[in-house]
Formats: structure tokens, C-alpha cells, sequence
């Protein structure tokens, strides 16, 4: 940090200190600067509560708590020369504790602190103070302390490896987390104090917010990926388990897999009986797959021709979709249902064996005319 001299033109270079250095302690000055002007750590806050012990079966106290613009909790804790190696789980159980105040117990909290702080008489009311602060809102519209949603910040003038590192690895799962260093500067009978957030970077912090929130979405989506291969899987079990306890013979060489359709030759190549389970629906249905378009679009012209008697021989009207401006074409019958509930799994599998029974025994004849014209 420097000191600008306009008259000379210059510079100069400010002594930086250390707390101890200066005599200055954590809770009678740190503590108090930040509590009465928390703007310094970059943005607005509001103090609830110094030195907050109202934990259940605990003697503990977090230095400040705070609220943000959003409602959410903020705990912040300060140390002075060094972080020390537990800062980052002394905020995390903090955090912890925290997580579980409702709007009436903030509220109590914060009017605690405004009681003891205050020397007007009578003190300024809670409810009022958060109205403010919140721009007006009604107090029944704030919201306060959504869940897993507290945020911590540490500040000190140095911290440890340990620290910073552990710090970067919680921001990766979406922790809201910073890190101030502060260091006191001294000039002649002046005192100084720099608050630098170093964690993360704030031109960078919008980016690594941004970036763990999609890898938090990549792992959900991840997990829940596994969970549908999972379901999918016993899903088809039991589906070909039943296909083989019926008279349809199409299925009694597949396998059950992980995937969204099952499938087995018609006879003609590249032309599949098919089986699809999705979340809200099951098909049956036979789908065109030879490597030209022009011939799966001919295929499907010809068994087009025949609708109204395969749909006859079916029973019901079926799905052409001769898929214009892709490769294949399919023929499908739908039941719109609930799939991932197992207590309609039942009802599906009983639809699927009966209706792709149905389905070979009125594509059979076209079929078997198709195979001999191609």
C-alpha cells in the first residue's frame, strides 16, 4: 500500500504490520471493526449476533453472524496473524449449527444483539431493521436462511496452505466460501487496514461459482444416469422373463440391458422388432435400420401400403412415422404410462408381451412378402 503525496508528486511506501506487532486483538478490534462496518469484505451485510453461543449442547461461539441481501446466513470468522489449521472446520460446524434457525429464531437472535448493543431506549426493533435492509419487503415476503445455503467467511492476515487449500476444494461442491486477508498498514500517527479477498479472486468468482455448479450438475445427472441404467436393467428382466412364459418366441434370445429399447430380427435385415420403455411411456414397434435412407423409406412404403389390414389384423390404429430428414422409419404402438413407478410395471410388461404378439402375427404375411420383393 502506498501514500500519495499531490504536492510532490510521489509515492510512498507504507509500513505493514502485524496485529501483534501493534498490540491489536481479535475480539476488541478485528472483530469490532468488521462488525460495525462489514461493507468492508465487499458487500452489504447485516450483523446479527457477535460472539453467537446459542447452540444446543455446546459452549462454542462464532465470532459474527450475518445475513446477505438474499437471506442467506453468514458466518464469518477472524483470526488475526494466522488462520491457524482449523479455521475451515470451526466454520463448517458453525455452519452446521446454523443450518436449522428458522425465520422467529433469527429474529429473536438479531433483536438480542440490538438490545445489547444499543444504548437508546428503547432499541431498535428486529423486524423494522430487516425490512430495511431488505428494501421494504413486507416482512411475512423475507425469506431467511434457505436450506444449505449458509455461507462462511474467513478472514485473516495470513493463511496456511492447509487452509486455502481446503478452501478451493469445498468452493468445487458449491460451498459459498471466501477468504480475506487483512493487513494493518502504519503511517507516522495513522493506521491503516487492506482487506483483500483472495479466495476465491473476485474478478474470477462469478467463473468458479459458475463452473462448480455445473460439475454439481454433471454428478447429478451422472447419478441419477446410473439410477435409470439401474431401473432400465431390472426392468427388461422382468419383461423378457414374462416374453419367455408366453407364446412369443421373438424375444428368447435377448438379453435384458441398461439401455431404452430392446430389439430382435423380423427376418429381413436390419428390420427390428422393438421394445422401448422410457419414462412416461412404453412402445412396441418395428423400426427400419438398413444403411440407406432411400431403402428404409421404400421398405416403409410397401408395409404403408398394407396399413389397413395390418392395423385390422391388430386391432387398433398404429403410429406410421415414416421419419422425414432421418435415416429410418418406424411403426409403433404407445401406451402413455408412468414408467418409473414400479407399481405400474405390472400393467406395462403384461402390455408389452401382448401387444408385440399382436404386432408379429399382423406384420407377419407383409413381412414374409416384403422379404421375397427385396
Amino acid at each position: 500500500m502506498y501514500k500519495v503525496d499531490l504536492k510532490s508528486n510521489r509515492i510512498t511506501a507504507l509500513s505493514s504490520r502485524t496485529f501483534s506487532e501493534l498490540k491489536l486483538k481479535e475480539r476488541d478490534h478485528l472483530q469490532e471493526w468488521l462488525a460495525h462496518t462489514p461493507q468492508a469484505l465487499g458487500e452489504e451485510l447485516l450483523v446479527i449476533q457477535k460472539e453467537f453461543a446459542g447452540f444446543d449442547d455446546t459452549k462454542e461461539r462464532l465470532d459474527l453472524l450475518a445475513l446477505d441481501k438474499d437471506g442467506r446466513l453468514v458466518v464469518i470468522e477472524n483470526k488475526l496473524d494466522d488462520s491457524g489449521r482449523d479455521v475451515v472446520w470451526q466454520a463448517l460446524k458453525y455452519a452446521s449449527y446454523c443450518s436449522s434457525l428458522n425465520k422467529d429464531q433469527i429474529v429473536e437472535i438479531f433483536q438480542a444483539h440490538l438490545n445489547k448493543q444499543n444504548t437508546v431506549s428503547p432499541p431498535p426493533v428486529a423486524r423494522q431493521v430487516l425490512r430495511e435492509f431488505f428494501e421494504g419487503k413486507d416482512f411475512e415476503e423475507i425469506k431467511l436462511n434457505p436450506s444449505n445455503e449458509q455461507r462462511l467467511i474467513l478472514v485473516a492476515a495470513n493463511f496456511r496452505k492447509e487452509v486455502t487449500s481446503t478452501a478451493l476444494w469445498l468452493l468445487g461442491y458449491r460451498i459459498r466460501l471466501q477468504c480475506f486477508k487483512v493487513t494493518p498498514f502504519e503511517s507516522e500517527d495513522a493506521l491503516y487496514l487492506n482487506v483483500d479477498q483472495i479466495i476465491p479472486p473476485p474478478e474470477a468468482a462469478d467463473y468458479m461459482i459458475g463452473i462448480a455448479n455445473k460439475e454439481v450438475a454433471e454428478q447429478v445427472d451422472e447419478a441419477e444416469e446410473k439410477t435409470r441404467h439401474k431401473l432400465r436393467f431390472e426392468f427388461w428382466g422382468r419383461v423378457l422373463e414374462a416374453m419367455r412364459k408366453s407364446p412369443c418366441r421373438l424375444f428368447d434370445n435377448v438379453n435384458p440391458s441398461d439401455r431404452h429399447k430392446t430389439s430382435t430380427g423380423s427376418g429381413i435385415s436390419a428390420i427390428w422388432y422393438e421394445l422401448v420403455y422410457s419414462a412416461n411411456e412404453v412402445r412396441v414397434g418395428i423400426y427400419c435400420d438398413r444403411k440407406e435412407e432411400s431403402e428404409n423409406k421404400a421398405i416403409f412404403s410397401k408395409l404403408f401400403e398394407q396399413r389397413e389390414s395390418i392395423e385390422a389384423a391388430f386391432g387398433d390404429k398404429l403410429v406410421w412415422n415414416q421419419m422425414i430428414g432421418l435415416k429410418g422409419a418406424q411403426i409403433q404402438y404407445v401406451l402413455e404410462i408412468n414408467g418409473r413407478d414400479k407399481e405400474n410395471w405390472p400393467t406395462m410388461i403384461d402390455w408389452l408381451v401382448s401387444n408385440i404378439a399382436k404386432l408379429e402375427a399382423a406384420a407377419k404375411d407383409p413381412l414374409i412378402q416384403l422379404r421375397k420383393a427385396i
